[in-house]
């Protein structure tokens, strides 16, 4: 290959053969930013711009990268967006989904004032946590609970990056919180919610290289659920409300546990952009409130 290109070459090169490979042609792009730390506004007034040898030798290397083994471009960069702030990410936390950014922009529409505590359990990256406490509208004190050692050391870091006040914990579901006991006035999660029986039937990319634990779940993919809401009594303080990110075939199930743990709650399931159940969100109503 040539070791001279101009930007528009290497990204045309790049364009074809992702696609050759049966990968996104967009891909290129996003490598070629990273790589060069530009915008894609320097990217258009820099298409005729060459592109130093060394600068190619790396792109060319990525690009190949992904596509003959389907590794997340987030893993070859190192980043990913969410919530328009840039977080890192590796082989040890999910890559943030749009869906989540849903999930959060729900959360901050449906927090009143007397949420002044939250808890985000199976933070992994930590974006739910640390978006939360960036963009509500008044000051709130988050938590963040994963079981993953390596998830947490991410988590810390984007949260020291943002500037981000958080208090991490490290156990399984909210047993830390029950353990010390800690009272919050909100929980979320985007909890593991896939049946180990649908692996089969999940994008390559996210089967090969999103970590297990943050992806698969027993009782058909509704355990995590059912550890979270049995033990929610103990650590939400009276009609603090609940936010699941869900499967799109879970909503019913879901609620079902929230009103058996909380009969005086009522349940929401929102869908997401796509028409599918996405969220449940379990409160108490005003009617029931003293």
């Amino acid at each position: 290959m040539m070791t001279s290109k101009t930007i528009h070459e290497a990204l045309t090169w790049a364009s074809s053969f992702l696609e050759a490979h049966q990968c996104e042609p967009k891909v290129a792009e996003i490598l070629l930013l990273h790589e060069l730390n530009w915008t894609k506004t320097d990217l258009l007034l820099g298409l005729r711009d060459s592109l130093p040898a060394e600068k190619w030798q790396s792109f060319s290397k990525n690009v190949s990268t992904h596509a003959e083994t389907k590794v997340p471009v987030q893993h070859l960069t190192g980043v990913e967006n969410f919530y328009g702030r840039s977080f890192r990410v590796n082989q040890h936390v999910l890559i943030p989904r749009p869906e989540t950014e849903e999930l959060v922009q729900y959360v901050l529409g449906h927090m009143n004032n007397a949420v002044q505590s939250g808890v985000d359990i199976g933070t992994g990256s930590g974006v739910i946590a640390i978006t939360l406490a960036k963009e509500s509208r008044s000051p709130i004190e988050m938590l963040a609970i994963d079981l993953s050692d390596q998830a947490l050391q991410m988590a810390r870091r984007n949260a020291d990056e943002q500037q981000a006040a958080i208090t991490f914990y490290q156990g399984s579901f909210l047993t830390p919180l029950v353990t010390e006991g800690k009272k919050v006035d909100m929980i979320v999660s985007n909890p593991p919610y896939i049946a180990y029986e649908e692996a089969d039937s999940l994008n390559e990319t996210v089967r090969l290289f999103d970590p297990e634990l943050a992806l698969f779940a027993k009782e058909n993919g509704l355990y995590a659920y059912q550890q979270i809401i049995s033990q929610a009594p103990h650590v939400l303080t009276e009609g603090g409300p609940l936010f699941f990110e869900i499967g799109h075939t879970q909503g019913d199930a879901v609620s079902a546990m929230i009103k058996d743990q909380f009969p005086a709650y009522q349940t929401s399931v929102i869908q997401d952009i796509n028409g599918k159940d996405r969220i449940v969100h379990g409160y108490l109503p005003d009617s029931a409130k003293k």
